[in-house]
């Protein structure tokens, strides 16, 4: 379907920062450079904007999505509540091969230094760990918050050199172990733990959203 192909362009150029939060998405700019109409442009940008990637605004056009200082902190909020129930959800149904596969991904994510490839290991590390709950509502709530502070979790990487950060590494560990013995409550108290530090950090960083 080409308004996938065209959304699956978009998404990627969105989150590895080729498009930057605030930037304006010129539909017949997309259209020439892919070589299609502007139909299943505007397909995909209803698309993302579903996603929370893009906001449109009606009869005006569409733009990455941009969160200020306080809707950035607000997201995390709701992210620290959220994604601990979604954990629970999935925790119920991941399979022993699911839990060494999320083993491998964080072992991965301990020998790399790139910003980019951490950004990519660390948001597959996460959602998988959530991709056995069966589909909801709150599963899409909690990938649109991914989505929409996926710019400043960048930032917050690129500040605290999180990639090789140890709280990173032991954080992810005691993740994992919660979730190798099946305990959502432990697993639940590190995650809220591990996005809230995300949160804090942000919160002294004012710049990162001028």
């Amino acid at each position: 379907m080409e308004s996938g192909r065209i959304a699956t362009w978009l998404r990627t150029a969105i989150l590895e920062d080729e498009l930057t939060p605030g930037t304006r998405i010129r539909q017949e700019e997309i259209a020439t450079r892919l070589g299609v109409s502007r139909i299943p442009v505007r397909e995909a940008l209803r698309m993302l904007d579903a996603e929370g990637l893009v906001r449109i605004v009606s009869n005006s056009g569409a733009w990455v999505s941009r969160l200020d200082q306080r809707e950035c902190s607000e997201a995390y909020r709701m992210r620290e509540r959220l994604e601990p129930l979604l954990l629970r959800a999935s925790l119920e149904r991941l399979t022993d091969d699911d839990i060494d596969r999320l083993g491998e991904i964080a072992a991965t994510i301990e020998q790399t230094d790139s910003v980019d490839e951490f950004m990519r290991l660390d948001r597959q590390f996460h959602l998988d760990g959530y991709a056995a709950a069966p589909p909801s509502y709150l599963g899409e709530v909690v990938l649109r918050l991914w989505n929409t502070t996926h710019h400043y979790r960048r930032a917050f990487s690129q500040l605290t050199a999180a990639p090789t950060l140890p709280a990173t590494r032991d954080e992810h560990r005691l993740l994992l172990d919660g979730i190798r013995r099946r305990d959502p409550a432990d697993a639940e108290r590190i995650l809220v733990m591990h996005i809230r530090r995300t949160r804090k950090e942000l919160e002294r960083h004012p710049e990162i959203f001028a």
